[in-house]
């Protein structure tokens, strides 16, 4: 692994070398500042806007409305914690006015890479909010999204940033960031009478990486994953063994697979224990076009609506 991530920056600072080998000749040229932008200033399309996976890019496009645009970089369907830029989304992050990160650790090694190749502004939507730690460990859980009411934490730290880069827009981007906000509080309302229907012994959410730990505390759950984080060490027969147990000792009805991870580990707990899988949530990942799960607001509905289904019995 060492040996992989040594080789990946080597080719970072290979690739983004010689995109920028062009541009140092034509520098004398047309005497512009070495540490200018090209196409610094808002163009007709407006920011220029990337966010490292679709979820915070969802909620960013919320705000930005028609002055910008948004783009993400991890696929749907793969999971942000271990993914590996490419060249042509680092050209994609160099080029833009703004990267927004969730922080907290959970870009990883793509957070590391991008600051050591652009200028770009790295922006963590979490800065200035309290995580919860993982079990075992003092590191943070990064998995704040999926409490809507910490979103708006998300909205306010977005919204600072695109008026400093966009001053002419402040108006509308607060029009929006407010209006946003109410709709989060109306899905807060809308999953608290919601989980009213699952009976309190059977508050458990059992999935492979223990992410809904937020979601959890603010809506009276508990929660559990064979492994605390997808960057960590996974599956092993002895994380397997305790949900297995716990499962039993639990009399848990119903057992959740996510739509970025392999559902294979989960299945050994529903053969070890006899527990039916319920169904698929979406943790770090918005669901495809047509999924009922393409936006935030309808991948929290999707999720709360399987958990109803599966556990309320």
């Amino acid at each position: 692994m060492f040996l992989r991530r040594i080789l990946y920056m080597g080719l970072i600072f290979l690739v983004l070398g010689l995109a920028v080998l062009p541009l140092v000749g034509c520098i004398g040229v047309d005497e512009k500042d070495p540490g200018e932008k090209e196409g610094e200033g808002l163009s007709q399309e407006g920011l220029q806007i990337v966010t490292s996976f679709s979820i915070l890019g969802d909620i960013v496009e919320n705000i930005t409305g028609e002055r910008g645009r948004v783009d993400y970089l991890v696929p749907l369907g793969e999971n942000p914690e271990d993914y590996e830029l490419l060249s042509g989304e680092l050209k994609m992050i160099n080029d833009a006015h703004i990267f927004f990160v969730n922080g907290f650790g959970l870009e990883g090694m793509m957070e590391q890479a991008v600051k050591n190749v652009t200028d770009t502004p790295v922006v963590p939507l979490t800065q200035g909010m309290t995580p919860i730690p993982l079990v075992g460990d003092d590191a943070p859980d990064p998995h704040l999204w999926l409490d809507p009411l910490l979103v708006a934490g998300y909205v306010d730290n977005a919204l600072a940033s695109l008026i400093e880069l966009d001053p002419e827009g402040e108006g509308v981007y607060r029009k929006n960031a407010e209006e946003y906000k109410v709709r989060l509080k109306e899905l807060d309302n809308w999953i608290r009478e919601e989980v009213k229907a699952i009976p309190p012994k059977n508050r458990y959410i059992i999935i492979s990486e223990n992410a809904f730990k937020y979601f959890g505390e603010a809506y009276g759950f508990q929660t559990e994953g064979i492994w605390e984080l997808n960057s960590h060490e996974e599956g092993t027969p002895q994380q397997i063994s305790r949900i297995v147990e716990l499962v039993k000792e639990k009399e848990i009805p119903g057992l959740f697979v996510e739509s970025t991870l392999d559902p294979r580990f989960m299945e050994a707990v529903s053969r070890e224990t006899g527990v039916p899988i319920k169904a698929e949530v979406y943790s770090d990942a918005l669901g495809k076009k047509g999924s009922g799960a393409d936006t935030y607001k309808k991948m929290m509905r999707h999720n709360v609506e399987v958990l109803v289904k599966g556990l309320a019995r």
